[in-house]
């Protein structure tokens, strides 16, 4: 059964949340703490996102418990063509649950009913279990294992999960977007 989440679009102050969320438990997958001003950094660039119209971060609320978590979509430049890459976190307190699978979801839900490509992509790194297990139980189709860098220097190897958000919301994307999946 899915939790009784609703997604708000990122503001101002979703800040702490991130601040909250840049510990080793949280971050040991993707490379450990980042220090306060890239933290600071990422933020602006979440609330960039609406504003150039490339994608939408948005915070994971439940009843009760506002800011449990984050996931969201961007766009990224990927073999030759524009998709949406997305990503998630959900606070130590709130895992477990099937959050995170609800919350990637709905966000790919937006982007198929709101945005410009026609394929999501996540990239968990191929150690990363439970990430690989969200993406699995999302609808996302895995690809393989490809080499990554993330953070940026740093290289690793991921499994590249796409999901086919034309087929998601049965629209129309057009052809023209430069979406090669």
């Amino acid at each position: 059964m899915a939790p009784d989440l609703v997604l708000e679009p990122w503001t101002d102050a979703d800040l702490d949340l991130e601040l909250r969320a840049n510990t080793p438990e949280m971050t040991a997958f993707l490379g450990g703490p980042a220090t306060d001003e890239a933290v600071r950094a990422r933020h602006r660039r979440y609330l960039e996102l609406a504003v150039n119209g490339t994608g939408l971060m948005f915070r994971i609320d439940l009843p009760g418990a506002p800011g449990a978590g984050s996931v969201g979509y961007w766009e990224r430049e990927w073999r030759g063509g524009t998709v949406y890459e997305m990503g998630w976190q959900v606070l130590p307190d709130f895992q477990g649950r099937g959050l995170a699978v609800a919350a990637v979801r709905a966000a790919a839900g937006h982007a198929a009913r709101h945005g410009r490509r026609h394929f999501a992509h996540a990239y968990p790194k191929s150690a990363h279990a439970a990430s690989n297990a969200v993406c699995r139980k999302a609808g996302f189709e895995l690809l393989g294992e490809v080499d990554f860098e993330y953070p940026k220097g740093t290289p690793i190897r991921v499994c590249d999960w796409r999901l086919d958000l034309r087929a998601l919301a049965g629209l129309e994307v057009s052809s023209a977007s430069g979406d090669n999946g």
